[in-house]
């Protein structure tokens, strides 16, 4: 199966509407990147694919990358320097579980779609939306192989 073929044409509009959506809760910036293989720790993927795309690149280090691997059936949530200092150790971990326990149903386009709506939600008390926010990274999926 092709990696879009996975959440389908409407489960990507879904998902990128998902980011705007959570992106008006806080000044984070929310990325998904799926791809079919991680040969890895997905952790250390997440981190090399959030480096790829230049997910630091924002004013307050705020990124967000979700991090799917379809056929080896992992998934990571990592957050930039600015999050990492600001929010308690645990905070990706309800996440993670709703999105597993979505994930184990089929359901990976709710999965994503919820993980998206409860980081931007969690994140706002950290990282607030402001009225000058910019958005300063792209609300699209991107895709590996």
């Amino acid at each position: 199966m092709k990696v879009k073929e996975f959440i389908g044409r409407e489960g990507k509009l879904q998902i990128e509407q998902a980011i705007k959506e959570a992106e008006l809760y806080t000044s984070g910036e929310i990325r998904v990147h799926i791809e079919s293989k991680c040969t890895s720790d997905p952790l250390q993927r997440a981190v090399y694919i959030f480096n790829y795309l230049k997910m630091y690149n924002t004013q307050a280090r705020n990124g967000v990358l979700i991090y799917v691997a379809v056929e080896s059936r992992k998934f990571a949530i990592i957050g930039d320097a600015g999050i990492n200092k600001a929010v308690p150790d645990n905070f990706w971990d309800s996440i993670k579980e709703g999105m597993g326990a979505a994930f184990s149903q089929g359901k990976y386009v709710e999965g994503l779609a919820n993980a998206i709506k409860v980081a931007g939600e969690s994140l706002k008390q950290y990282f607030p939306y402001r009225n000058d926010d910019i958005n300063e990274q792209p609300d699209e999926i991107s895709f590996g192989e």
